[in-house]
């Protein structure tokens, strides 16, 4: 590990890093894009930063938790849309030129969120067990990604979707990729660039606590107690 890079830093070279960097990469951004991620957690956040060092000319992150929001402002430098205030189909649209963002990174997962009777349709689905998973934003990346464009996967998914738009993936030409991270081949880049503070991870570590507090921290994530947005457990 370079010496330059703290301990507390390099940790998310562990998961949210190569995590988020694999969408960006994967999902074959390119210089030029215009790229929409959708979710500004670690692995949001992280995606949109690769983003732009990949060459993206704009990269616009989605989410509604103000301090996710505020964070990626100050951190990554991308700009932000909260869905609950904002027409995101009309602000994407708006940004891009009227096609749509080139590629659409999906980093929320099973358990997304949106405003609406769809929500409450897959809440009632996946408390009936006929999906397991919630998949909003996969839905909204795939709507609103420009024909011929690049949708990549990065959120959670354990099982079955419901209402999937196959139609809107075939007749606007989309790829649809997706993966678990690969970290080991991506740790040993992405700790130099954090050396050299291209990439800046220890802001991500909003609450460190010890390994004995880890029900309190799972508890702060959930309920999203005292501003936290990710917790991390130290030894």
């Amino acid at each position: 590990m370079p010496e330059e890079v703290s301990d507390q830093a390099a940790v998310f070279a562990s998961d949210a890093a190569p995590t988020g960097w694999m969408g960006a990469d994967l999902g074959g951004v390119k210089p030029g894009d215009v790229v929409a991620v959708w979710g500004c957690g670690g692995v949001g956040q992280m995606a949109a930063r690769a983003a732009m060092l990949l060459g993206a000319e704009r990269v616009i992150a989605i989410d509604r938790f103000p301090e996710r929001l505020a964070m990626t402002a100050e951190h990554v430098g991308c700009e932000t849309l909260d869905y609950t205030q904002t027409d995101v189909s009309g602000e994407l649209l708006e940004r891009s030129g009227g096609r749509g963002p080139d590629v659409c990174i999906e980093a929320v997962g099973m358990e997304a969120h949106t405003d609406g009777p769809v929500n409450l349709y897959d809440k009632a689905k996946q408390q009936l067990r006929l999906e397991s998973d919630r998949p909003s934003a996969l839905r909204e990346a795939i709507y609103h990604c420009r024909k011929g464009g690049s949708v990549f996967c990065l959120g959670v998914f354990g099982g079955l979707i419901d209402k999937f738009p196959m139609g809107a993936l075939l007749n606007k030409g989309l790829t649809l990729r997706g993966a678990q991270q690969m970290g080991q081949n991506y740790i040993p880049m992405l700790l130099e660039r954090i050396a050299t503070g291209e990439l800046k991870t220890d802001h991500l570590m909003t609450h460190p606590m010890s390994l004995d507090e880890g029900p309190k921290g799972y508890d702060m994530f959930k309920n999203k107690k005292d501003g936290c947005v990710r917790a991390v457990l130290q030894p």
